[in-house]
């Protein structure tokens, strides 16, 4: 019997391509694409008490932008220069509670996040200078110091990818496809995400248990899918991040 509730649920239209955190608000951000319609839409939720500051947000760029950090409290985001290649352009900058445009400035281009903001240069200018902004306005609040500007530690603990023999036949409680599983030990929990053979196809699940073996939660992510799909998870301080069916977003607290 499980004995874990999600403390966040979520099930959007489409797919949620990237999540960003903010560590100084607790929030984390979506980035949902339609690719059906050519529509990029982005969320919001406080990861302190589970609720939605924003969701279905949108820019007037439909398809060409994207999310590219976030910090106290706003979400950065990009345009892209060309539908066909991967070079970023531009900043916007949303409030996580309102959901407002705070700023947007479509010389500068980012380039790292620092534990005191975001490090930015314009891109019409060469040779490259990188600049300390306020994320809340985009000042600029002086030159870029590497020694002081260190980058933001963000918390997020990535599963390992084990042999299966490596991981203690109690948490495995179906057959490994491929001799793989993704793992964290975290306190007295142990999770594991693997993937099995049914008829043909591959299904991924998603297990929480506790130190003697006992099965507090489960999920089953992906069902009928014709190849093995990444890490299903993250842990962030002590919550369980993960996918479901690439559109539902579940968060535990452990």
């Amino acid at each position: 019997m499980t004995s874990l509730l999600p403390f966040i649920s979520k099930t959007y239209q489409a797919p949620v391509w990237r999540m960003e955190i903010d560590e100084i608000s607790q929030t984390l951000f979506l980035e949902i694409r339609d690719h059906v319609n050519k529509q990029v839409s982005f969320s919001a939720l406080s990861l302190q008490h589970g609720g939605v500051y924003f969701e279905g947000f949108t820019t007037p760029e439909r398809w060409l932008t994207g999310i590219e950090a976030a910090y106290d409290g706003v979400l950065l985001l990009h345009n892209y220069q060309s539908a066909t290649g991967p070079i970023h352009k531009g900043i916007t900058a949303i409030e996580a509670v309102s959901g407002k445009e705070l700023w947007s400035n479509f010389t500068l281009a980012f380039d790292h996040l620092s534990a005191n903001g975001p490090v930015v240069y314009n891109a019409q200018l060469q040779p490259r200078k990188l600049l300390l902004i306020d994320v809340k306005t985009g000042a600029t609040l002086r030159g870029y110091e590497p020694v002081i500007d260190q980058p933001q530690d963000n918390k997020i603990v990535s599963p390992q990818l084990l042999p299966a023999a490596e991981v203690n036949n109690l948490y495995l409680p179906l057959s490994v496809h491929a001799n793989a599983v993704h793992y964290i030990g975290y306190n007295s929990f142990r999770i594991v995400s693997l993937h099995t053979l049914l008829q043909e196809h591959l299904e991924q699940h998603l297990f929480v248990y506790n130190e003697e073996g006992t099965l507090l939660y489960h999920d089953l992510l992906h069902n009928a899918i014709q190849k093995m799909q990444p890490e299903a998870f993250v842990l962030h301080n002590n919550q369980l991040i993960y996918l479901k069916n690439r559109s539902g977003l579940i968060v535990l607290k452990l």
